[in-house]
Protein backbone atom coordinates (compact mmCIF):
# COMPACT_ATOMS: atom_id res chain seq x y z
CA UNK A 1 0.00 0.00 0.00
CA UNK A 2 2.89 2.41 1.06
CA UNK A 3 3.04 5.68 2.61
CA UNK A 4 -0.05 8.14 2.54
CA UNK A 5 0.73 11.86 3.86
CA UNK A 6 -1.75 12.61 5.52
CA UNK A 7 -2.51 16.14 6.53
CA UNK A 8 -1.83 15.54 10.08
CA UNK A 9 1.72 14.99 9.28
CA UNK A 10 1.89 18.15 7.13
CA UNK A 11 1.03 20.12 9.52
CA UNK A 12 3.43 18.57 12.16
CA UNK A 13 6.13 19.49 9.04
CA UNK A 14 4.76 22.85 9.11
CA UNK A 15 5.07 23.45 12.75
CA UNK A 16 8.20 21.83 12.68
CA UNK A 17 7.05 19.04 14.62
CA UNK A 18 9.01 16.21 13.66
CA UNK A 19 12.34 15.98 15.87
CA UNK A 20 15.57 15.99 14.36
CA UNK A 21 17.09 13.79 17.33
CA UNK A 22 16.88 10.27 16.70
CA UNK A 23 15.78 7.69 19.47
CA UNK A 24 17.61 4.09 19.29
CA UNK A 25 16.23 2.19 22.76
CA UNK A 26 12.61 2.17 22.07
CA UNK A 27 10.33 1.02 19.54
CA UNK A 28 7.12 2.75 19.65
CA UNK A 29 4.00 1.23 19.77
CA UNK A 30 2.26 3.22 16.55
CA UNK A 31 5.72 1.97 14.51
CA UNK A 32 5.56 -1.58 15.77
CA UNK A 33 1.70 -1.79 14.14
CA UNK A 34 3.04 -0.20 10.98
CA UNK A 35 5.75 -2.36 10.38
CA UNK A 36 3.16 -5.39 10.83
CA UNK A 37 1.14 -4.16 8.42
CA UNK A 38 4.20 -3.56 6.24
CA UNK A 39 5.27 -6.83 6.93
CA UNK A 40 1.61 -8.83 6.23
CA UNK A 41 1.47 -7.32 2.93
CA UNK A 42 4.58 -8.79 1.45
CA UNK A 43 5.35 -12.06 3.88
CA UNK A 44 1.83 -12.80 4.25
CA UNK A 45 -1.11 -12.45 6.99
CA UNK A 46 -2.37 -15.65 9.18
CA UNK A 47 -4.78 -16.47 5.86
CA UNK A 48 -1.54 -15.94 3.50
CA UNK A 49 -0.54 -18.92 5.50
CA UNK A 50 -2.98 -21.55 5.04
CA UNK A 51 -3.16 -20.78 1.55
CA UNK A 52 0.35 -21.05 0.32
CA UNK A 53 3.04 -23.18 1.62
CA UNK A 54 6.00 -20.82 0.64
CA UNK A 55 4.18 -18.41 2.92
CA UNK A 56 4.15 -20.98 6.00
CA UNK A 57 7.65 -21.98 4.77
CA UNK A 58 8.88 -18.51 5.12
CA UNK A 59 7.26 -17.34 8.55
CA UNK A 60 7.85 -20.50 10.09
CA UNK A 61 11.70 -20.50 9.50
CA UNK A 62 11.56 -16.77 11.22
CA UNK A 63 9.65 -17.94 14.44
CA UNK A 64 11.90 -20.89 14.68
CA UNK A 65 15.16 -19.37 14.11
CA UNK A 66 14.02 -16.61 16.85
CA UNK A 67 13.04 -19.59 19.17
CA UNK A 68 15.84 -21.74 18.66
CA UNK A 69 18.34 -18.27 18.93
CA UNK A 70 16.47 -17.05 21.95
CA UNK A 71 16.56 -20.39 23.56
CA UNK A 72 11.99 -20.73 23.95
CA UNK A 73 9.66 -22.85 22.67
CA UNK A 74 7.55 -19.82 22.09
CA UNK A 75 8.41 -16.22 21.47
CA UNK A 76 5.94 -15.09 24.19
CA UNK A 77 3.53 -16.47 26.47
CA UNK A 78 -0.09 -16.36 24.97
CA UNK A 79 -2.53 -13.98 26.20
CA UNK A 80 -5.01 -16.24 28.28
CA UNK A 81 -6.26 -19.57 27.46
CA UNK A 82 -7.01 -18.72 23.45
CA UNK A 83 -4.46 -20.74 20.30
CA UNK A 84 -2.38 -18.81 18.88
CA UNK A 85 -1.30 -19.53 15.00
CA UNK A 86 2.58 -19.32 14.06
CA UNK A 87 2.15 -16.07 12.40
CA UNK A 88 0.36 -14.11 15.41
CA UNK A 89 2.89 -15.56 17.35
CA UNK A 90 5.83 -13.58 15.49
CA UNK A 91 3.18 -10.37 15.00
CA UNK A 92 2.52 -10.34 18.95
CA UNK A 93 6.16 -10.87 19.67
CA UNK A 94 6.89 -7.52 17.35
CA UNK A 95 3.77 -6.02 19.50
CA UNK A 96 5.27 -6.69 22.96
CA UNK A 97 8.09 -7.78 23.15
CA UNK A 98 10.18 -5.20 26.03
CA UNK A 99 13.17 -5.52 24.46
CA UNK A 100 13.66 -3.03 21.74
CA UNK A 101 16.93 -5.35 20.16
CA UNK A 102 15.07 -8.57 20.29
CA UNK A 103 12.01 -6.19 18.39
CA UNK A 104 14.81 -5.48 15.94
CA UNK A 105 15.55 -9.20 15.83
CA UNK A 106 12.40 -10.07 13.91
CA UNK A 107 12.15 -7.21 12.00
CA UNK A 108 15.64 -7.80 10.69
CA UNK A 109 15.23 -11.43 9.99
CA UNK A 110 11.75 -10.79 8.45
CA UNK A 111 13.02 -8.02 6.31
CA UNK A 112 15.73 -10.00 4.86
CA UNK A 113 13.50 -13.03 4.17
CA UNK A 114 11.03 -10.47 2.30
CA UNK A 115 14.33 -9.04 0.34
CA UNK A 116 15.51 -12.74 -0.90
CA UNK A 117 11.98 -15.05 -1.16
CA UNK A 118 8.74 -12.85 -1.30
CA UNK A 119 10.08 -11.55 -4.69
CA UNK A 120 8.91 -14.61 -6.98
CA UNK A 121 5.22 -14.69 -8.59
CA UNK A 122 4.53 -18.17 -7.37
CA UNK A 123 5.28 -17.43 -3.26
CA UNK A 124 1.43 -15.93 -3.39
CA UNK A 125 0.69 -16.02 -6.98
CA UNK A 126 0.99 -12.59 -7.19
CA UNK A 127 2.57 -10.75 -10.23
CA UNK A 128 3.44 -7.52 -8.35
CA UNK A 129 5.35 -9.72 -5.56
CA UNK A 130 9.03 -8.07 -6.82
CA UNK A 131 7.55 -4.30 -6.62
CA UNK A 132 5.56 -5.38 -2.87
CA UNK A 133 8.94 -6.39 -2.04
CA UNK A 134 10.63 -3.02 -2.58
CA UNK A 135 8.09 -1.04 -1.36
CA UNK A 136 8.16 -3.17 2.08
CA UNK A 137 11.88 -1.88 2.53
CA UNK A 138 11.30 1.53 1.39
CA UNK A 139 8.01 1.94 3.26
CA UNK A 140 10.01 0.35 6.75
CA UNK A 141 12.80 2.81 6.40
CA UNK A 142 10.13 5.74 5.89
CA UNK A 143 8.38 4.85 9.05
CA UNK A 144 11.74 4.19 11.15
CA UNK A 145 12.43 8.31 9.97
CA UNK A 146 8.77 9.47 10.83
CA UNK A 147 8.78 7.93 14.11
CA UNK A 148 12.76 9.62 14.73
CA UNK A 149 14.22 6.22 15.37
CA UNK A 150 17.48 5.52 14.51
CA UNK A 151 17.70 2.99 12.50
CA UNK A 152 17.72 1.73 9.08
CA UNK A 153 17.58 -1.52 7.10
CA UNK A 154 20.54 -1.66 4.50
CA UNK A 155 21.73 -4.42 2.48
CA UNK A 156 19.98 -6.97 4.65
CA UNK A 157 20.74 -5.26 7.68
CA UNK A 158 19.19 -3.26 10.68
CA UNK A 159 21.48 -0.49 11.21
CA UNK A 160 21.86 2.65 13.29
CA UNK A 161 21.72 5.75 11.92
CA UNK A 162 23.56 8.48 13.94
CA UNK A 163 23.33 11.52 10.99
CA UNK A 164 21.32 11.37 8.12
CA UNK A 165 23.82 13.12 6.12
CA UNK A 166 26.42 10.43 6.95
CA UNK A 167 24.64 7.38 6.09
CA UNK A 168 23.39 8.46 3.01
CA UNK A 169 26.66 9.65 2.05
CA UNK A 170 28.78 7.61 3.13
CA UNK A 171 27.47 4.33 5.04
CA UNK A 172 24.48 3.45 2.17
CA UNK A 173 26.79 3.68 -0.75
CA UNK A 174 29.40 1.20 1.33
CA UNK A 175 26.97 -1.07 2.02
CA UNK A 176 26.00 -0.79 -1.79
CA UNK A 177 29.33 -1.67 -3.12
CA UNK A 178 30.02 -4.32 -0.17
CA UNK A 179 26.57 -5.96 -1.39
CA UNK A 180 28.41 -6.93 -4.84
CA UNK A 181 28.94 -10.61 -5.44
CA UNK A 182 32.36 -10.27 -4.74
CA UNK A 183 32.72 -8.71 -1.90
CA UNK A 184 30.46 -10.67 -0.30
CA UNK A 185 33.58 -12.39 2.40
CA UNK A 186 34.13 -8.48 3.15
CA UNK A 187 30.52 -7.94 3.76
CA UNK A 188 30.23 -10.82 5.93
CA UNK A 189 33.03 -9.73 8.11
CA UNK A 190 31.50 -6.30 7.96
CA UNK A 191 27.80 -7.26 9.63
CA UNK A 192 29.46 -9.49 11.94
CA UNK A 193 31.62 -6.38 12.91
CA UNK A 194 28.19 -4.71 13.07
CA UNK A 195 26.39 -7.05 14.88
CA UNK A 196 29.40 -7.20 17.89
CA UNK A 197 29.35 -3.46 18.04
CA UNK A 198 25.82 -3.73 18.64
CA UNK A 199 25.62 -6.00 21.25
CA UNK A 200 28.38 -4.16 22.77
CA UNK A 201 31.16 -6.88 22.09
CA UNK A 202 34.25 -4.05 21.03
CA UNK A 203 36.84 -6.55 20.96
CA UNK A 204 35.02 -8.74 18.79
CA UNK A 205 33.85 -5.73 16.74
CA UNK A 206 37.46 -4.75 15.74
CA UNK A 207 38.10 -7.78 15.15
CA UNK A 208 35.78 -8.40 11.88
CA UNK A 209 36.00 -4.92 11.12
CA UNK A 210 40.23 -5.31 10.20
CA UNK A 211 39.21 -8.83 8.15
CA UNK A 212 36.38 -6.72 6.50
CA UNK A 213 39.33 -3.84 5.59
CA UNK A 214 41.62 -6.58 5.04
CA UNK A 215 39.26 -8.20 2.62
CA UNK A 216 37.46 -5.44 0.71
CA UNK A 217 41.23 -4.23 -0.10
CA UNK A 218 42.40 -7.84 -1.66
CA UNK A 219 39.30 -7.89 -3.62
CA UNK A 220 40.00 -4.54 -5.38
CA UNK A 221 43.81 -6.02 -6.12
CA UNK A 222 42.58 -9.17 -7.61
CA UNK A 223 40.23 -7.04 -9.54
CA UNK A 224 43.30 -4.86 -10.72
CA UNK A 225 45.76 -7.94 -11.40
CA UNK A 226 48.02 -6.74 -8.34
CA UNK A 227 50.37 -8.47 -6.92
CA UNK A 228 49.78 -9.35 -3.75
CA UNK A 229 52.35 -10.48 -0.58
CA UNK A 230 51.38 -13.92 0.70
CA UNK A 231 49.13 -13.69 4.10
CA UNK A 232 49.19 -9.68 3.42
CA UNK A 233 47.38 -7.55 6.37
CA UNK A 234 46.21 -4.57 6.49
CA UNK A 235 49.69 -2.42 6.60
CA UNK A 236 51.02 -3.56 3.45
CA UNK A 237 47.65 -3.86 2.14
CA UNK A 238 47.01 -0.55 2.55
CA UNK A 239 50.71 0.75 1.52
CA UNK A 240 49.78 -1.30 -1.94
CA UNK A 241 46.46 1.02 -2.48
CA UNK A 242 48.37 4.43 -2.00
CA UNK A 243 51.93 2.57 -4.58
CA UNK A 244 49.28 2.14 -7.31
CA UNK A 245 47.93 5.14 -7.10
CA UNK A 246 44.09 4.07 -6.41
CA UNK A 247 44.27 7.38 -5.06
CA UNK A 248 44.78 9.93 -7.18
CA UNK A 249 48.46 11.27 -6.32
CA UNK A 250 46.61 15.50 -6.14
CA UNK A 251 44.96 14.11 -3.13
CA UNK A 252 47.89 12.48 -1.19
CA UNK A 253 48.41 14.96 1.09
CA UNK A 254 44.43 15.37 2.13
CA UNK A 255 44.76 11.31 2.64
CA UNK A 256 47.62 11.60 4.51
CA UNK A 257 45.98 11.42 7.99
CA UNK A 258 43.32 8.61 6.88
CA UNK A 259 46.53 6.70 5.64
CA UNK A 260 48.04 6.89 9.16
CA UNK A 261 44.62 6.09 10.85
CA UNK A 262 44.23 2.96 7.62
CA UNK A 263 47.89 1.54 8.48
CA UNK A 264 47.72 2.28 12.15
CA UNK A 265 44.49 3.02 13.43
CA UNK A 266 42.39 0.08 13.21
CA UNK A 267 45.15 -2.45 13.38
CA UNK A 268 46.61 -1.63 16.43
CA UNK A 269 43.42 -1.37 18.62
CA UNK A 270 42.65 -4.53 17.28
CA UNK A 271 46.38 -6.02 17.85
CA UNK A 272 45.85 -3.88 21.68
CA UNK A 273 42.34 -5.04 22.65
CA UNK A 274 41.21 -7.84 20.08
CA UNK A 275 44.31 -10.23 20.22
CA UNK A 276 43.04 -11.63 23.28
CA UNK A 277 39.40 -12.76 22.61
CA UNK A 278 37.11 -11.18 24.78
CA UNK A 279 34.60 -13.35 27.12
CA UNK A 280 31.77 -10.67 26.07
Amino acid sequence: MGVFDLYSKRQRRLKGGIPEIYAYDEIPQPLRVQIIHVMQDALGTPIDYIKFRRVRDAIDFIVSTLRREYGLFELLPKKGHRSRDIPTELYDFILDETNHERVLDAIEISFRIIDKFTREVYYKNDNSASEKADEALNELNVRFREHAIGYQFEAGLIVRVDSQLLHSEVVRPALAILHDEAYAGAEEEYHAAYEHYRHGHMKDALISALKALESTIKVIAKKRNWALPENATATPLVGLMFEKKLIPEFWAKHFSGLRSMLESGVPTVRNKMGGARSGC
